[in-house]
């Protein structure tokens, strides 16, 4: 087994316009280290996932089931499975998601 990735040594995806990814999955749960240009929007959709979402950088405007907040370092969202959730990269971002159970449509990406 390996115990240790270095994320840098893939190119990250564009999966939407703006936003792009590195993945790591392990049996259970997905993580995915985006990096957000200003301006790029994620379109409101849901899942069945569970999502925990953080930013490491920058500012991020996520709206929850109508509920707007602007995320800041540290600032840390969570996301029930189904929820409706939306959001823009206010300035360029670095963000991080945990979803739960493992994201099998960013699996093989």
């Amino acid at each position: 087994m390996n115990y240790f990735t270095t994320l840098n040594e893939s190119e990250p995806k564009e999966i939407i316009p703006g936003f792009f990814a590195r993945f790591l999955h392990t049996e259970n749960i997905s993580i995915v280290f985006w990096e957000a240009k200003a301006g790029s929007t994620f379109p409101e959709h849901s899942h069945i996932h569970e999502q925990i979402a953080t930013i490491q950088e920058g500012k991020f405007q996520l709206t929850i089931n109508g509920e707007t907040k602007i995320l800041e370092e540290g600032v840390v969202a969570v996301i029930p499975s189904n929820a409706k959730h939306s959001g823009i990269a206010l300035t360029d971002c670095k963000l991080m998601d945990v979803f739960y159970p493992v994201r099998e449509d960013y699996r093989h990406r």
